[in-house]
Formats: structure tokens, C-alpha cells, sequence
């Protein structure tokens, strides 16, 4: 087994056939270079693996070397596992094989590709590279550049009305041990999990967004120090109290958080924001994790 956890694909070696040329596969996690490549299908099989041999070759430890099959039938196509080590996923649930529908989501070991099929593929793909830049791909969740975009905004908003605007900043605590007890793909997991845990209970004018790593932020417009205290508060009870699984591993997380606001302060800015919140958090850290800081 390869000793790299650097990813890189390559493109697919067969032509574009005419039968079925308006499907493709597009990178979209991890980040990095391979980020929006698309990969078309035709209608000859397609192999994602490890081997120098596949077609669609991801250099990863998490793919087995030959991982899974992409090929055409009567209503488009189809992916069959191939009896890899750390399965195959459509729409994050584990499969044998699976009748691809456009927008799917195929994970291959670390590795997330956005199925595109229908009459305008080329449209479709250039709307997927937009949602790529403000999404994050892994969770779901916006990403950090629309994070600080928002925050930008919001800032003014708060400023030009002098209203409150409040930040709390989100850790996973001892995701590491996580990553460590059940590897890298129960990390990824876990991640989503959480990511759907907290979403679920944001309000609408609000923005959940991925910050880094393990780390998240979340915006809340209208809201006073006290109100996003009490509001980080049942975030954290929340996550405490669900239990996680991974195949047939069930686990708990619990998370730090750091709170911060302003009532309009004309000086504050994005980076000093996210400063004092990410302070509160680190104290949080400090003062034996699982609890909220403001």
C-alpha cells in the first residue's frame, strides 16, 4: 500500500462516445488541485482505484486499487463496488451497486465526486463550480470564504443601524482521537454529523459555515451577547447528547465554544471579530473543553 495521503487524479484514458455524452463525474473533495476537474463518461466502463491500471486513478491510502466501477445500462449509469476495502457510498449510504441519478454523490474512500447527467451537463457543471466556491464540500455547509463575506456585510448592516451581531466559534473536542481510533474516513463522518446536528437547529437569517479543520462558525444577525450565550449553550447540549455512528461503532462528541458580539461598533472589523470569538474559544479549550465562553 502507497504511503501518501497526497490526492491527484488523472483524466480518464477512453474518447467520448456519442450514446452517453452528456454524464460526468466532478471532483469536489478533497480541496486542492483536483478541485471542479470533470471526468465525462461514455459508454464504456469506467474503474476509480489506486492501480495504475484504472481509468480514474485517485492516489489515495483510503482507495482500494481497484475501488469501484462506473457503466452505462438502459437508464444511464450504474456503480459497482468492487469489492473495496472501505466501500463505496452514493448519497452517503453504503452500496454494492447503485443506479446513478443526477446529482448524486459518490464518495470513494476520502474521495467525494458530484454525478452530473441531463440535457445541459455544461450548465450544470459550471453551477456546480460556483457551489463549490461557497460550499463546503465535505459538510454541506458554507465555507469560509462565504463566511467572511457574510461576516463583511453583516458588520456593516450592524454598523450603519448600530444593531447587535454575534459570533460563536465551534471546535470539535478530541477529534484527533477520533481520527486515531477509527480513522480518517470516521473523522470525515463525524464531521457531516456534526455539521447536520447544529444546522438543523440554526435560524434561518443566521449562516452555519465551516471555518477549517475541525472548527466551525456560526453568524447570528440580530442577536446580543446574552441571546447567542443562551443559543451556543443548546447547541452544546444538543451535541452532547447525540450519539454518532460510524458502520458499527457508536461514539460521542462534544464541542468548545467562544462567543463574542457587537452593538454596532463602526471600528470592528471581520479579522477582530473572528479574534475575540476564536479567544473565547481557546479559553473554553483551556478550562477542560465542552462549554461555552463569552
Amino acid at each position: 500500500m502507497e504511503k501518501t495521503t497526497e490526492t491527484w487524479v488523472t483524466t480518464p484514458k477512453r474518447p467520448v462516445s456519442t450514446t452517453h455524452q452528456n454524464a460526468c463525474l466532478v471532483h469536489i473533495y478533497p480541496t486542492g488541485p483536483s478541485i471542479g476537474t470533470r471526468y465525462v463518461l461514455n459508454n464504456q466502463p469506467v474503474v476509480l482505484g489506486r492501480g495504475e491500471d484504472c481509468d480514474i486513478r485517485i492516489n489515495d491510502q483510503s482507495v482500494s486499487r481497484r475501488h469501484v466501477r462506473i457503466e452505462p445500462n438502459g437508464s444511464g449509469y450504474v456503480a459497482i463496488d468492487l469489492d473495496s476495502t472501505n466501500g463505496t457510498y452514493v448519497n452517503d449510504v453504503p452500496t454494492s451497486k447503485a443506479q446513478l441519478k443526477d446529482g448524486d454523490y459518490l464518495r470513494v474512500g476520502n474521495c467525494i465526486y458530484r454525478f452530473l447527467m441531463g440535457g445541459n451537463v455544461e450548465a450544470e457543471y459550471h453551477e456546480e463550480i460556483y457551489r463549490l466556491t461557497i460550499i463546503d464540500a465535505l459538510t454541506g455547509v458554507h465555507n469560509k470564504r462565504f463566511l467572511l463575506e457574510f461576516l463583511d456585510r453583516e458588520l456593516a448592516r450592524s454598523a450603519r443601524h448600530n444593531r447587535p451581531l454575534s459570533l460563536v466559534m465551534i471546535d470539535l473536542d478530541f477529534f484527533k482521537a477520533v481520527n486515531d481510533e477509527l480513522g480518517h474516513l470516521a473523522g470525515d463522518h463525524a464531521l457531516r454529523e456534526l455539521a447536520n446536528c447544529v444546522r438543523g437547529n440554526v435560524r434561518r437569517e443566521d449562516l452555519f459555515a465551516r471555518y477549517g479543520g475541525e472548527e466551525f462558525a456560526l453568524v447570528l444577525v440580530e442577536t446580543t451577547l446574552h441571546d447567542a450565550v443562551e443559543a451556543a449553550e443548546r447547541l452544546r447540549l444538543r451535541v452532547e447528547d447525540t450519539v454518532f455512528k460510524f458502520e458499527d461503532h457508536a461514539f460521542r462528541l462534544t464541542i468548545s465554544l467562544g462567543v463574542t458580539a457587537t452593538q454596532g461598533d463602526p471600528t470592528m472589523t471581520v479579522t477582530e471579530l473572528i479574534r475575540r470569538a476564536d479567544e473565547k474559544l481557546y479559553q473554553a479549550k483551556s478550562q477542560g473543553r465542552n462549554r461555552v465562553v463569552a
